[in-house]
């Protein structure tokens, strides 16, 4: 290039780094995502995975057997109301707010949009935990695991009797058992999901010929998330953890005032390896319907409220 050339050719200015507002349409579409998700698989996957994962012996079918006689179709919705209704309705607001921000400094000191999305995502999951699903979580489990009550002959306490009753016994510590274990759950959860779900996006562009950054159907986009959130269930360890942590099922081999590292032991004496793992098949279920809900219907539903109001929405799953 000539000296010329040099001198008028135009300068490209960087692109310029903008906070994006968080606006209350997309708290109410990320709750009402949420709200869907739950209230439609989502429950009953979860009562399947925990029951399996306190369950440690049992089968998919034994533990489908165990959750029938337990309620009938209504077992698989224990813990629904108003807990999972709780968590769902502010979960992803809560996952919205921290995430859009958390991504916004990461990219504003020099972090790439995958990183800084992935960085958004794992934040936002441990805002998630810490603010929100820890007690929600720790009751579900503590509804789904005292069955052993009803087996006994005893009627279970209601849920709020069960909800003071920890409270008056051992505090809010008590309440949210086995926060630290949602924590890391969250964290990996969103950051698999998110990173997993877009390496998915990649490939299926190339696979279909599609450039960088064009827009994916509706297909297309449903199964990159579902692969995305399938293969998040990587971490189902942390979930098998978690679950003990807020087990109200009694074993006095089990050591009293449980941490991650103490539950991880425990589990593996008891039941090794496989004993880490169980639950996975539902995991991996809810993990699918999960991302497709808030990431493939999650695009859909932003595309249409962006259209009925003439305004971008910018949400975060």
């Amino acid at each position: 290039m000539s000296a010329f050339d040099a001198r008028t050719a135009p300068v490209v200015q960087p692109k310029k780094l903008e906070k994006k507002p968080i606006k209350f349409s997309n708290l109410l579409l990320g709750a009402g995502l949420n709200m869907f998700e739950v209230t439609t698989l989502g429950q009953p996957l979860e009562v399947i995975k925990t029951t399996m994962a306190a369950n440690r012996t049992d089968s998919f079918a034994g533990a489908l057997r165990r959750i029938w006689q337990r309620g009938g179709v209504l077992g698989y919705y224990q813990g629904l109301i108003p807990w999972a209704w709780i968590e769902a309705s502010t979960k992803g607001a809560v996952l919205l707010f921290v995430a859009s921000e958390a991504e916004y400094y990461a990219k504003s000191f020099g972090a790439s949009d995958f990183v800084g999305g992935i960085s958004g995502g794992m934040v936002g999951g441990i805002a998630q935990a810490y603010a929100t699903m820890g007690f929600c979580t720790c009751m579900k489990t503590v509804e789904i695991t005292q069955h052993k009550l009803a087996a006994a002959g005893v009627k279970p306490p209601s849920t709020f009797q069960t909800f003071m009753n920890i409270y008056r016994k051992e505090g809010i510590r008590g309440i949210n058992r086995g926060v630290n274990a949602v924590a890391i759950r969250q964290t990996t959860n969103w950051g698999s999901r998110f990173g997993l779900s877009r390496l998915a996006e990649t490939a299926i562009r190339r696979a279909t010929g599609k450039d960088e950054g064009q827009k994916l159907g509706s297909f297309e986009k449903i199964l990159a998330s579902g692969l995305g959130g399938g293969l998040s269930a990587w971490n189902q360890p942390i979930e098998v953890i978690r679950v003990e942590m807020q087990s109200k099922t009694e074993d006095p081999n089990r050591p009293k005032n449980l941490t991650v590292g103490k539950t991880l032991r425990y589990i593996y004496s008891q039941n090794g390896v496989k004993g880490l793992y169980r639950g996975v098949t539902p995991r991996i279920g809810l993990g699918v319907w999960q991302t497709i809900c808030m990431v493939a219907l999650g695009d859909m539903a932003k595309e249409a409220v962006e259209k009925l109001t003439g305004d971008k929405v910018t949400a975060k799953h």
